[in-house]
């Protein structure tokens, strides 16, 4: 029995396709129906049902692959452990992060970040918070970027920069036609709002108080997937949304004519680093919070006294 085996037949669980397994896994069909085959002799069980299309674990396999993945777990640990001590920079590294945080943050700071660590391989998905937590505790990701305070047992966050909520106004909007505004101003009836399920629409929502207020959605009523969809809406159907800082840093000047700062206390939302209680990968995380730091230095305002952090 070797690792080697243990992460086939993981793969076959995954994929329940020992074709689809075997590109997982680089190596050929015959080569994976092979060790998993010789891995079934070697413990004399049959972990799975081959009569089944899509194959399916049977009993006891479905007890093996769960111990064979704690395995797995337990040595990619004693990995982390070993170039943490040794103080390298290496390893694979997971990361979750919020979209309407990945398109402005991550051209900032990941090429230069590969380039200087050659040695570490990063993968990356777009997930909203809750997919987040789920995938930080199931051990599917590494280490989420989003919006913090999240309030969840077991996750612990490390917070890099405060981001300001900007107001992107139409040029209709003559009522909010000066730099600087007070949440208040907004009429939330002419407010578009993100989709159920990102953070940022929560924080629209209590920034505005919107909860509290009746509106009256008049003839159209249009949740957008992104923040680019946001401005978009706002260009030809008027009206107001609000956007992250980081959003803005690429507008040109008819954009940036378009936006209103809020007057102090600013509100401003916080991006952390989220990890899972059993994070070993220590060195990787202090080396992205680095580089995400030194990255974003250039855009965002430090922190004030006069700042107050809208919660999701």
């Amino acid at each position: 029995m070797n690792l080697q085996q243990l992460e086939y037949i993981v793969a076959v669980d995954k994929y329940r396709h020992f074709l689809k397994a075997a590109d997982a896994c680089f190596v050929t069909q015959a080569t994976l129906s092979m060790m998993v085959k010789k891995l079934e002799e070697e413990l004399e069980v049959i972990i799975f049902d081959r009569s089944k299309q899509p194959v399916v674990p049977t009993d006891t396999g479905r007890k093996i692959i769960e111990q064979a993945q704690l395995i797995l777990k337990e040595t990619r640990i004693l990995k982390e452990i070993a170039n943490t001590i040794k103080n390298e920079v290496k390893g694979h590294l997971r990361i979750g992060i919020i979209p309407t945080l990945a398109p402005y943050l991550l051209p900032l700071f990941l090429y230069d970040l590969l380039k200087k660590y050659p040695e570490v391989k990063i993968r990356i998905s777009e997930l909203n918070t809750d997919q987040i937590i789920d995938q930080l505790s199931n051990d599917l990701i590494d280490v989420g970027i989003l919006a913090t305070p999240v309030g969840v047992d077991g996750i612990k966050e490390y917070p890099l920069f405060y981001e300001k909520l900007l107001a992107y106004v139409s040029e209709s909007e003559e009522k909010l036609n000066r730099k600087y505004i007070l949440p208040e101003d907004i009429d939330v009836n002419r407010l578009w709002l993100l989709e159920e399920g990102h953070c940022l629409r929560s924080q629209m929502m209590n920034l505005c108080e919107l909860r509290k207020k009746n509106t009256d959605l008049g003839n159209l009523e249009y949740e957008a997937g992104s923040i680019e969809s946001l401005l978009k809406i706002v260009e030809i159907n008027h009206g107001i949304t609000v956007i992250p800082e980081l959003a803005a840093i690429n507008f040109d000047e008819k954009k940036k004519s378009q936006i209103r700062e809020f007057k102090a206390p600013v509100p401003v939302r916080e991006i952390s680093l989220v990890t899972y209680r059993h994070f070993v990968k220590t060195r990787l995380l202090e080396v992205l919070r680095q580089e995400i730091k030194e990255a974003v230095s250039a855009y965002i305002s430090e922190e004030t006294n006069e700042q107050v952090i809208i919660d999701i």
